[in-house]
């Protein structure tokens, strides 16, 4: 049995605002041709391009014309965080966690996250026989709360509920679970290597003494 789209070129474009998948910047985004597509009743695709000239990036959308909630976009969009002070390969391991999640490989950003959290173990060394250990070593090199060291181990689960059948912390491993487990790492890495960061940015706006 074939599903029939019902195909209705708009006249009136719909003004679609988001977070540029390429430059980052939030923005009211250009039409890009005469018209955008209504299929299958309330659902409305189109093409717009990033109102930043240094940018100009083309996303095609699926919006809900009833509640303008984007759907989908391609590119798709990312979760933004910030790279300060972040070494390279604890960066470069984040960065994968977040296209994988962009691109709703939900089991492959929870295995990248708990693969962040291991180099960031290494990188402080605290060392041990798996990462259950080697978060447990971790309180006596770093200063941070007791809730994000608490979060590591709940994100250590989540990540081996990911890579093993057996393992059953979650009852899922999905869109709420990786954006939360993400959120929550890029706290744990604000507190362990950006904060110092910042205090420095704050203390070199200092009068300096005379």
């Amino acid at each position: 049995m074939y599903q029939v789209f019902i195909t209705q070129a708009l006249d009136k474009r719909k003004s679609v605002t988001m977070r540029c998948p390429g430059c980052g910047h939030y923005g009211t985004f250009k039409t890009l041709l005469n018209h955008d597509l209504r299929i299958v009743q309330s659902t409305i695709i189109g093409l717009r391009f990033c109102p930043n000239e240094r940018c100009q990036t083309i996303v095609y959308f699926v919006l809900d014309e009833k509640t303008n909630l984007l759907l989908q976009t391609f590119p798709p969009l990312r979760i933004d965080f910030d790279k300060t002070n972040l070494p390279d390969e604890i960066l470069k391991c984040l960065e994968e966690a977040i296209t994988c999640h962009a691109n709703q490989c939900y089991t492959a950003s929870a295995i990248m996250i708990r693969k962040t959290l291991d180099l960031l173990c290494v990188d402080k060394g605290a060392n041990g026989a798996n990462l259950k250990d080697k978060i447990a070593k971790l309180r006596a090199k770093i200063i941070v709360p007791d809730e994000l060291l608490e979060g590591m181990d709940a994100l250590r689960l989540l990540g081996n509920d990911a890579a093993h059948i057996e393992a059953k912390a979650y009852n899922d491993v999905g869109k709420d679970e990786v954006e939360i487990g993400l959120e929550f790492t890029k706290e744990i890495l604000k507190a362990v290597y950006q904060y110092s960061a910042l205090v420095d940015k704050l203390n070199s706006l200092k009068k300096k003494e005379a």
